[in-house]
């Protein structure tokens, strides 16, 4: 019989970021697309650009850096994760069937009415998400407040939070950006997903944010720019951001819009367009030969 430290070491691992090898996330991150495809192809509606832009980052921090036990999703001490891009929920969906908190058998019912797995996170109908999404630009606001709260409560927890670069031309957005600073919320560190497409164009086209990455040090966050599909340099960032003592950090994440599917990359047409059946076996092809990063 295993002793009381034993079964507590034990039970303490499980919460522990698990750190998966590089491969072993692209290996994960492919069975991710594929599973977002054919939800959004079986539900006939949802946006793919966005989701498969976002899944490497998604995944990286699911299965290499946050703290959490899939066999109790709400625990206290878990890390946060908030999907400030709502419409981009078929990726966390894909990648909590892949943790199994969700039944991959699940994933079916996208959309579906009654479905736990709506087009936007509903944390009614699946608390196991931390917050309701999809108004852009309240995502980040909300995980400013759990930042702050664990900060009150002197918890050690971070919380995650991946923006899309359009939603950043929100003004509630700036407001956090000029707030955070101030409580000294080191424990936030947020992604923005900077893939240059949303549904009227291309971002530098419709409302150009750039110098991104200057605007937001000026405002005193800890910024990096890194490629998002390339887990060193997403690994690397995470485990620059954790030594920060003060400061938030923001990770400008350039990513490719429908990344690993060749019809779908870079293309605006598909920011909110599922495939159909055709389209489908064609991306699905596309994934099975891998993907560059």
């Amino acid at each position: 019989m295993r002793s009381r430290a034993a079964i507590t070491l034990t039970m303490l691992d499980s919460k522990l970021p698990q750190r998966l090898p590089h491969e072993k996330l692209k290996e994960i991150a492919t069975r991710c697309r594929v599973d977002i495809l054919e939800m959004l192809e079986k539900a006939g509606s949802g946006h793919p650009g966005g989701s498969l832009s976002a899944i490497d980052i998604i995944v990286t921090l699911f299965f290499h850096e946050m703290r959490s036990n899939p066999s109790e999703p709400m625990w206290e001490d878990r890390d946060r994760f908030i999907l400030s891009k709502g419409h981009g929920v078929p990726a966390l969906y894909a990648v909590l069937a892949e943790r199994e908190i969700i039944p991959k058998s699940e994933l079916s019912t996208l959309r579906r009415i009654n479905s736990r797995i709506q087009g936007h996170p509903d944390r009614v109908l699946l608390p196991i998400v931390e917050a309701s999404t999809g108004s852009l630009g309240q995502g980040i606001s909300i995980a400013q407040g759990i930042a702050l709260g664990l900060k009150l409560q002197k918890k050690d927890s971070k919380v995650f939070c991946l923006m899309g670069d359009g939603e950043t031309q929100e003004g509630q957005v700036w407001e956090t950006a000029l707030s955070a600073p101030k409580y000294k919320l080191n424990n936030l560190i947020v992604f923005i997903d900077h893939n240059n497409g949303q549904i009227d164009g291309h971002v530098d086209e419709v409302m150009d944010l750039r110098p991104l990455a200057d605007k937001w040090s000026a405002f005193k966050w800890a910024v990096q720019e890194i490629n998002g599909h390339d887990f060193s340099q997403i690994i690397g960032a995470l485990e620059k951001a954790r030594q920060e003592t003060e400061r938030p950090s923001l990770i400008v994440a350039k990513t490719v819009k429908g990344k690993g599917v060749s019809f779908m990359e870079n293309s605006i047409s598909w920011h909110g367009v599922a495939p159909n059946k055709e389209q489908l076996e064609q991306a699905l092809l596309d994934l099975s030969g891998g993907y560059k990063s």
